[in-house]
């Protein structure tokens, strides 16, 4: 391996190193590594995929870490970018004022803030924040909103010098980024520094469960390192000082979980939902490589019925595109192995639109230009939201075009 790519030894939550290959997706470039047209004819490497199940806590890992820097400190995407993330996370503020209400003044701060968006709601209801994030473009844009940032990467001795400056916080958030880290244990001890007596720890993560049970194999990329569950966490959580009180499931890239945590011997009392929870996880054999073993044969069927779809089109020499240009739009194309089957790319998100697709280097259009270049058909990528891309390109149907949409049945529309 070079060495910007390191193989895992040890679990990322208890260090056991008695790991076993769960499920493994082919190679491909770092998902959301866009490229200017003039690197056209620079190659891109490709890194395993593969997940590793921990045989002691049974969480399930990336098997390989790659460097920090190398993924997110030009990170290009942006919360307010995402369809529908933005009302979320004022759902989110909304949510969590009414279950656990906080004075004026007291802090909040979100690892991995991105561009400020949940923050900036937190700071209208009268509290301070406080956002910590490595990708610069991000943090740019969150501090020209008003949002304090700090462009670093979160440890614990960060929040002991946040917690000399700034006091403790009531809450501290880590939305969809929880999963990116390599030194969680790390992470975990800086929280419950930071943490005040009555202080809670609420994260976001895609759900394991989920992800087995709805097939969101393309949520696996190399940002992407851990895939959690509740059974680990609880034990992980323990280990730093923290206990996990309660969880909501929500319906966030396709299924996940919102964990509340505080320090051990904290306030509130453990609701029956983590019980509840770790029995469902028993029932659906998380921790079983069997339950794995069926997913990639799950995903290599559908992938199967994809080609067969595509065989008119393509024998027929007509065009076939991708609708979506997101890391997880890259995990599919290269599962599906359609990298080399379609002829360019659109995307609603203005920062890759002009670029060049990780790998394969397919251009990436406005999704306007779906309706004015016609091709015959358009698989929708992100498929997860392909209601409101749907109506959002109905000039393009209505002219006659077609859009497969590949998750969770194969299906075509027009």
């Amino acid at each position: 391996m070079t060495a910007e790519i390191t193989p895992v030894q040890h679990c990322r939550l208890c260090d056991s190193a008695d790991l076993d290959l769960a499920l493994s997706l082919p190679p491909s470039p770092i998902g959301d590594a866009f490229v200017p047209p003039q690197e056209r004819d620079v190659p891109q490497p490709e890194y395993p995929l593969d997940l590793r199940l921990c045989r002691d806590c049974g969480h399930v890992q990336l098997g390989h870490t790659l460097d920090p820097e190398r993924l997110f400190r030009e990170y290009l995407f942006e919360t307010r970018t995402s369809l529908g993330l933005v009302e979320h996370f004022r759902r989110y503020r909304d949510h969590l004022l009414t279950r656990f209400p906080a004075a004026a003044g007291e802090l909040v701060i979100e690892i991995g803030s991105n561009d400020g968006s949940l923050l900036k709601f937190f700071q209208e209801s009268g509290l301070r924040v406080l956002g910590i994030d490595p990708a610069r473009r991000p943090a740019e844009t969150a501090q020209s909103l008003g949002i304090p940032t700090l462009s670093e990467f979160f440890t614990s001795d960060l929040a002991a010098t946040i917690r000399q400056q700034h006091g403790t916080a009531k809450f501290v958030a880590a939305n969809n980024v929880f999963a990116h880290a390599e030194a969680l244990g790390n992470i975990a001890t800086g929280v419950s520094r930071l943490l005040s007596p009555d202080g809670l720890f609420v994260f976001e993560v895609s759900y394991l469960l989920d992800i087995v049970e709805k097939l969101l194999f393309d949520t696996i990329y190399h940002e992407h390192l851990s895939y959690h569950a509740i059974k680990p966490l609880v034990r992980f959580l323990n280990a730093a000082g923290l206990e996990l009180i309660d969880v909501e499931r929500i319906a966030t890239k396709g299924g996940s979980i919102r964990c509340f945590a505080q320090r051990i011997g904290g306030p509130i009392p453990v609701a029956p939902s983590v019980a509840w929870l770790l029995a469902l996880e028993a029932h659906a054999g998380l921790d079983l490589l069997a339950t794995f073993q069926a997913m990639g044969d799950r995903i290599n069927r559908i992938r199967d019925d994809v080609h067969h779809r595509l065989e008119q089109y393509l024998d027929a020499n007509q065009t076939v595109v991708g609708y979506g240009a997101s890391p997880t739009a890259t995990t599919l194309m290269y599962t599906f192995q359609l990298q080399h089957r379609l002829a360019y790319l659109v995307d609603d998100n203005p920062l890759k639109q002009g670029l060049l697709s990780p790998g394969v280097h397919l251009p990436v259009y406005p999704s306007p230009e779906l309706a004015d270049r016609r091709p015959a058909l358009a698989i929708i990528l992100a498929w997860n939201y392909a209601e409101p891309i749907l109506k959002r390109n109905e000039r393009y149907l209505n002219e006659g075009g077609r859009f497969l949409i590949p998750m969770p049945a194969v299906r075509i529309i027009g």
